[in-house]
């Protein structure tokens, strides 16, 4: 018999999360006011309300890639298949805006409008591509083949997650507990905060996961390889740059230290490489959306207003936009002051780091959204499951 001690509580407490995920799937089917949220939650609430038994019936760590497949990968081909037919309100803006970028690449070199094209627009607001240019690369399919469900930019946001997910629990198998493993995944492929992401936009679940596995090649060591990890997250999205900056001080700290050059070459110049053609076809038009844009300064507002501390002092304290940016730059400078003072000396303390980083920036940020939360969830979790590591990591093969 199954002791209440050993195998019993995790199985209760995974069913337990699985219940409130299908509960919240079910009330955003009912009540959500954007169509592909309720088109989610209309198939996930049934995939979470199973995962409940099944729990118990084939295993905690089994549920985890079916849940995927069913709250994530399924509710994006579903939506993907009725948006090719014609069918209105089954992707998110970013998804657009994306596969928009792709088109502009090819067409014209640069996958930015100038500001002047921006305010030409019908609406100016899906003019901008608040990204870094190697997120165009997911909406090259869409311009090279034309409309079609497997072109859409949500179903290459789900390949490259799975494929760096994959490899990352590989990675992480020899270091970390199995159960401390299991909370990664299921912070990455099972919370709705990551599932409803992926298949309505999806656009930060590559980033995340390439960020994650950066810090799983320097839990085995490889800082080569966690380099080009997070150099090709940083060509995506500037979210990857603080776990860049943290795994740097992690290689410089760590002998040889020689081994932090190919780790910054890699970390900083795929994004710098990658910003280049961008820069010489139009630098006015790259500074207008990935930096005027996102920081409040373009033709429009941007559409993440979500009512955490950062907006609310925006919004209704005096010059409180000046105040929010004040209390992000403080926030900023002590995590610094500590990270230079008590470096990290393991994936895990990196992880920490990283993941009280990205919550003040969120937190703080005048223009932000709940959703951005899903980077240092899957954060802490890695460090869960990296904290308890009392070995040294296995030496690997060079990357």
């Amino acid at each position: 018999m199954v002791g209440i001690g050993t195998d019993l509580r995790p199985r209760l407490l995974d069913a337990l999360a699985y219940a409130l995920c299908a509960a919240f799937a079910g009330v955003t089917a009912l009540t959500s006011t954007l169509p592909p949220h309720r088109a989610w939650g209309a198939i996930a609430w049934i995939a979470y309300a199973a995962a409940v038994a099944l729990v118990f019936v084939i295993g905690r760590f089994r549920v985890v890639p079916l849940l995927f497949a069913a709250t994530a990968l399924l509710p994006l081909l579903v939506e993907a298949v009725q948006r090719s037919a014609g069918r209105t309100g089954r992707a998110q803006e970013e998804v657009l805006v994306v596969e928009q970028m792709g088109e502009r690449l090819v067409h014209t070199g640069t996958p930015y409008l100038s500001r002047d094209a921006i305010a030409a627009l019908p609406e100016p607001l899906l003019g901008y591509a608040p990204y870094q240019p190697g997120m165009s690369a997911f909406g090259l399919p869409r311009a090279a083949f034309g409309e079609a469900w497997w072109t859409d930019a949500r179903v290459w946001f789900a390949v490259v997650t799975a494929f760096c997910l994959a490899y990352c629990m590989s990675l992480l198998r020899p270091v970390a507990p199995s159960a401390g493993a299991l909370r990664v995944a299921q912070a990455v492929a099972v919370l709705p905060l990551c599932t409803l992401t992926l298949a309505t936009g999806g656009d930060d679940l590559p980033v995340l996961t390439l960020c994650l596995l950066a810090v799983a090649f320097a839990a085995r060591d490889r800082p080569l390889a966690a380099g080009v990890a997070v150099g090709l997250a940083g060509a995506l999205k500037l979210f990857a740059l603080p776990v860049a900056l943290v795994l740097l001080i992690l290689a410089l700290h760590r002998p040889p230290r020689r081994r932090a050059v190919p780790f910054a070459l890699a970390a900083f110049g795929i994004p710098l490489l990658a910003l280049i053609p961008a820069l010489l076809t139009g630098p006015a038009a790259y500074l207008e959306n990935a930096l005027r844009f996102p920081s409040g300064h373009g033709l429009v507002t941007s559409p993440a207003q979500s009512p955490l501390p950062g907006h609310l002092i925006a919004g209704n304290v005096p010059g409180g936009r000046i105040v929010a940016l004040a209390l992000l730059l403080l926030a900023g400078l002590l995590i610094a002051a500590r990270l230079l003072r008590h470096p990290p000396t393991d994936a895990g303390a990196a992880s920490a780091y990283v993941a009280a980083g990205l919550t003040a920036a969120i937190m703080l940020t005048p223009s932000t959204r709940f959703g951005y939360l899903l980077y240092p969830v899957a954060f802490l979790a890695l460090w869960w499951a990296l904290r308890s590591r009392d070995r040294p990591a296995p030496t690997a093969t060079p990357a």
